[in-house]
C-alpha cells in the first residue's frame, strides 16, 4: 500500500512540546491508529522504516520524540558511545509520570485523527517496548507488540527506579504480544522468566516468543539485526494488529 507521510504534529506538553512524527496509508478512508516508541536514540531511520511497515500495511502510525524535555524537537541521538551513553541518562532521568502523560496525549491525538477509527494499538522496541508495555494499561489500547523491552524485570525505568510496570500488569485489558532474544544481555533468562511469571500470574492475554537472536535485532543496521528473525517479529504483530484492531 502506498504511504504518505503526514509530518508531525507538535503536540503541548508540560513542558514545551512532543513532535509525534506521522504515517499512514495514502488513500482514503480511515485507519487503526498504532502508537510506535522507539529506542533510546528517537526517531531514527530505522524506527522511520518500522513506521513506514506498519503504515504500509493499513494503520495510521504516530512515532513521539520521547525526549522532548531534554532535546530540541527532530534531534535524533546516533547509534554511537556518545549517543548511546545521551539515550541511557535520558531513560533514566526523565520520571515515568512524564513517560505516562506523553502517551495520553499521543493517544488521544491519534484516537481523534481524521484518519484514524479510533482502535488504538502500540508497538516498541528497546526503551520503546518497555513504553509500549506501559501503553498497554491505557485501557483503551487494545493490542501491544512489545520487542526486547528493557528494564521491566529490574523495575528501573525513568527517575527513582521504581517504575511499577510489571507489578500492574494486571491492569493490561487488550492483548499482548512480547518477543525477545535469548542473547540480550539487557533481559537475562532470569528476567525473562520474571516477567512471563507476572504475566501469567494476572491473568494477561499475552503471546510470549524468545528466539535465537542479540538485542536490537529488529534494527535494519548493524550486525546484530537478523532480517529472518525481524520478519517473524513483524509478522506476529500484524497478526496481533489485524485481528484486534480491525
Amino acid at each position: 500500500m502506498r504511504l504518505e507521510a503526514d509530518g508531525f504534529a507538535d503536540l503541548p506538553m508540560g513542558q514545551g512540546v512532543m513532535r509525534l512524527h506521522l504515517l499512514r496509508p495514502a488513500v482514503a478512508g480511515q485507519f487503526p491508529a498504532i502508537l510506535l516508541y522507539s529506542e533510546i536514540y528517537q526517531v531514527t531511520a530505522p524506527i522511520r522504516r518500522t513506521a513506514a511497515f506498519l503504515a504500509g500495511h493499513g494503520f495510521l502510525v504516530g512515532v513521539p520524540e520521547v525526549y522532548h524535555e531534554y532535546e530540541p524537537p527532530g534531534t535524533v541521538l546516533a547509534y554511537d558511545t556518545e549517543g548511546t551513553a545521551r539515550g541511557n541518562t535520558l531513560k533514566f532521568e526523565k520520571p515515568v509520570p512524564s513517560y505516562d502523560a506523553d502517551c495520553r496525549a499521543a493517544l488521544d491525538y491519534l484516537r481523534d485523527h481524521p484518519a484514524s477509527t479510533g482502535d488504538l494499538g502500540a508497538f516498541g522496541i528497546c526503551l520503546g517496548g518497555h513504553l509500549a508495555f506501559r501503553a498497554a494499561l491505557q485501557p483503551d489500547v487494545k493490542a501491544t507488540a512489545c520487542f526486547y523491552a528493557t528494564d521491566l524485570h529490574t523495575h528501573s525505568l525513568g527517575a527513582g527506579g521504581a517504575d511499577g510496570s510489571l507489578d500492574r500488569a494486571g491492569e493490561i485489558k487488550g492483548a499482548l504480544l512480547m518477543v525477545f532474544g535469548r542473547q540480550d544481555p539487557h533481559v537475562p533468562p532470569e528476567g525473562r522468566v520474571m516477567i512471563r511469571e507476572r504475566l501469567e500470574a494476572a491473568s494477561v492475554d499475552f503471546e510470549w516468543h524468545e528466539v535465537n537472536a542479540a538485542h536490537a535485532f529488529m534494527r535494519d543496521e548493524g550486525p546484530r539485526h537478523d532480517p529472518e528473525l525481524a520478519r517473524f517479529g513483524y509478522d506476529c504483530a500484524l497478526r496481533l494488529f489485524r485481528s484486534r484492531l480491525r
